[in-house]
């Protein structure tokens, strides 16, 4: 079965940096599209980068660009997210997620991914 392990959370200052990765196993589609989600508290879960399968491709949310990168291993079974100039709003739950790039197209809600790691929360104060 589909497993997704993230690591890398914790607790930074404003303005630092953190590097989030995320293993996928059990992987059961040709090509797929891998995701960094983050949810805070009280709030929805946003999709903050996406990975689409042709490897040139990404989608970030408005509030990281220029700030956070989405980058995947060759075999694009590891998914990291270098995180930096930390602001306090990017405090949250940050997810790893993974579903089939039917068409070669990937999603960006949260109903488009059908995998989801358990979670690593990044805390910057």
């Amino acid at each position: 079965h589909v497993q997704l392990v993230e690591s890398g959370g914790g607790s930074v200052e404003a303005g630092g940096s953190l590097r989030l990765s995320c293993t996928l196993s059990g992987y059961r589609y040709a090509k797929w599209c891998m995701a960094w989600f983050r949810q805070a508290s009280g709030q929805e879960r946003e999709a903050v980068a996406v990975a689409y399968p042709s490897g040139d491709r990404v989608y970030y949310a408005d509030s990281v660009k220029g700030r956070f990168t989405i980058s995947q291993d060759d075999d694009k079974k590891t998914l990291y997210l270098e995180m930096s100039s930390l602001k306090p709003e990017d405090t949250a739950l940050y997810y790893c997620a993974y579903e089939g790039a039917f068409g070669g197209s990937c999603g960006t809600g949260r109903r488009d991914f059908g995998y989801w790691g358990q979670g690593t929360q990044v805390t910057v104060s």
